[in-house]
């Protein structure tokens, strides 16, 4: 795959794809991770003397957080320490006619790509490649630059449409992110532990299944929505209260996929020894085994317990590999924080390598201060179907690039 220092992009109009989609509330983004994840990549394109043109999407049509890129344009500007121009169009004669104009070592961000009906939707390459944003934008761009690793998973125009028709570059985000799973995924030292949790529970029983069947995870740890339902498939019952909740969304329905997998792996899959439900405002712990349960009928559960932290602690501290997606239990309320902090925590003090990725993950590992982790990565999608061994579309994307175009870069290198 092409990497970015293969290139010298003096004077070339280059189409970096990112994925800025960041917190909003109240109209306002709060948070520029995002934005510094993909700095080192920008900088690079700028001090090389590209003309960058920046494209991201923003949320989904219809929800409160689908707004316009002005703001991005605005933090990726004070970030870099120069002027981001926002254009008000994508692919349409305005942004065509800024993008002809640019000067080298100039920025432009162009309007949320999702306003355009053709980005919602998932097609294959060959599909994308006859779009009109596609079309419209390839005369006028010379290569593309794909940063967006946290839509590593989706087959979308911006996403893989050019790769046949523009050299596609693996940005330095992009880059360090594939590094780090591969090394992750393909490492033989053990132990190999995997901690799933969070409310992903079928993309986590892929990975899961994954692992455990390819030989590449020697225990699972499991925790959130995730720890329920093989709890549940383990045979213990949660409670009236808690049933009916994961009725309501629809996880119930995967209990049997979960006793499969335990068919098959049952002591490589450790679920939670305890849980701390929400007792009128305040944590309470109940033992599985204790006589306590029937405050599950009643009450939700909203963490794991500290026994099963402690437990899970023990198994970290002596791991070689960890990989780690979805917190332990509703981390934004401070007292049901107990599990994913401490479960991230012994994650952190692990002389393993890690890797830790999901929004949730990610918020709760900076709203803790944990420290320590080896690569805290930026997608949650893609990681979980990285780890499932399912193809990324944008891998697949920069691979079928790479064959298209490599000839003609050796024979400009030799020029």
């Amino acid at each position: 795959m092409f990497r970015l220092t293969d290139f010298n992009f003096h004077g070339k109009t280059v189409f970096l794809r990112a994925d800025l989609n960041s917190p909003v509330e109240d109209g306002r983004i709060t948070s520029d991770a995002r934005f510094r994840a993909v700095l080192p990549t920008v900088r690079h394109l700028v001090e090389d003397g590209a003309k960058v043109v920046v494209g991201t999407h923003q949320s989904r049509p219809y929800k409160g957080d689908y707004i316009t890129t002005e703001q991005h344009a605005q933090i990726l500007g004070e970030l870099l320490g120069q002027e981001v121009e926002y254009v008000e169009d994508i692919f349409g004669k305005l942004a065509r006619d800024r993008i002809k104009s640019l000067e080298p070592g100039e920025v432009l961000m162009l309007e949320n790509l999702r306003f355009s009906a053709e980005e919602v939707f998932y097609k294959p390459l060959e599909e994308c490649e006859k779009t009109f944003f596609v079309r419209k934008l390839a005369p006028v761009i010379d290569y593309v630059v794909n940063d967006a690793f946290a839509a590593a998973h989706r087959s979308q125009p911006s996403l893989v449409g050019f790769a046949r028709l523009k050299p596609m570059v693996m940005g330095y985000l992009m880059e360090n992110e594939v590094t780090a799973l591969s090394s992750a995924y393909e490492s033989d030292e053990r132990p190999r532990v995997y901690v799933l949790g969070g409310s992903k529970v079928d993309d986590s029983l892929r990975v899961a299944e994954n692992v455990l069947k390819k030989g590449k995870t020697d225990l699972i740890l499991t925790g959130g929505l995730v720890g329920q339902v093989f709890t549940l498939a383990k045979g213990f019952n949660l409670g009236d209260a808690n049933i009916e909740f994961m009725g309501r969304k629809g996880l119930l329905d995967l209990v049997d996929w979960a006793e499969k997998i335990l068919d098959e792996f049952y002591p490589y899959v450790r679920t939670p020894v305890d849980f701390a439900v929400d007792r009128d405002g305040k944590r309470m712990e109940v033992d599985l085994l204790s006589d306590e349960k029937w405050l599950f009928d009643r009450y939700p559960i909203l963490d794991i317990g500290s026994r099963t932290v402690e437990k899970y602690r023990e198994i970290l501290l002596g791991a070689k590999i960890i990989v780690a997606n979805g917190p332990m239990g509703v981390f934004e309320r401070e007292e049901f924080a107990v599990g994913t902090v401490g479960v991230f925590r012994a994650i952190g003090e692990s002389p393993a390598f890690s890797v830790v990725g999901g929004g949730h993950s990610i918020a709760s590992i900076y709203r803790y201060g944990i420290t320590g982790i080896s690569h805290v990565s930026t997608g949650g999608g893609a990681m979980l179907s990285f780890f499932a061994g399912e193809k990324l579309p944008v891998l697949e994307a920069f691979r079928i690039s790479y064959e298209t175009f490599k000839d003609r870069v050796k024979e400009e290198k030799a020029q």
